[in-house]
């Protein structure tokens, strides 16, 4: 079983990444994004879940990387994204390409409380979805998923976050998601909780290649 020797994360967001640096900081292995490591997508996300979604990422992105010669490379990929109950659960695994990839989170944000506006709290349901696919050096591969569940917001709210984040109201805190700081964040988000479910399959990894 080969040992990790880098983590590379399939994304250029580099929002996604500070969350990925903080959370896995403890594995004491370098996180780089799929961009530092020289890499780069190739494969259509065709899926139809989020799994699916980050499976292909991950596994396309490991082929660049065998191909690159990066050996002891993990890789790491999500899919994301938020599902709003009364709208059928959209924007769903279409969150960053809906109303098209060239539209703003702002324009999205706004049709998105245009769309439930009038409804009550109880109507207004909504969840964050996470899932995170590894592929390990071995090529063995694994997927972890997290969620957060709260409201849609009557009005955005919020600088800590992106994407989504400042119309997503936690009940429990009394603010939206991009209110919450960072470190606060990275415990209750749908993310953080995939991450470090994950980072428990990747510890086990690990004690099983020093064995």
């Amino acid at each position: 079983m080969q040992q990790i020797r880098q983590i590379v994360f399939a994304t250029g967001n580099e929002g996604k990444m500070r969350e990925v640096r903080e959370i896995l900081a403890d594995l004491g292995v370098p996180v780089v994004s799929m961009k530092q490591a020289g890499l780069a997508a190739q494969a259509e996300e065709t899926g139809t879940t989020f799994e699916e979604n980050a499976q292909i990422k991950a596994r396309d992105i490991a082929g660049a990387a065998r191909r690159a010669g990066l050996a002891g490379a993990l890789v790491l990929a999500d899919d994301s994204g938020l599902e709003v109950d009364a709208l059928n659960r959209e924007p769903g695994i279409y969150s960053a390409r809906w109303m098209g990839e060239d539209t703003s989170y702002e324009i999205k944000n706004a049709e998105i409380i245009r769309r439930v506006e009038g409804l009550p709290e109880e109507e207004r349901t909504a969840r964050f979805v996470s899932a995170i696919a590894a592929v390990f050096p071995d090529g063995s591969e694994a997927v972890t998923r997290g969620t957060v569940e709260g409201l849609v917001a009557h009005q955005p709210a919020g600088e800590n976050g992106f994407g989504y984040d400042p119309i997503f109201y936690v009940p429990e805190l009394g603010c939206t998601s991009a209110e919450i700081p960072m470190e606060e964040k990275n415990k209750i988000s749908h993310r953080g909780r995939a991450l470090r479910a994950m980072e428990a399959v990747v510890r086990a990894y690990a004690q099983r290649s020093e064995a």
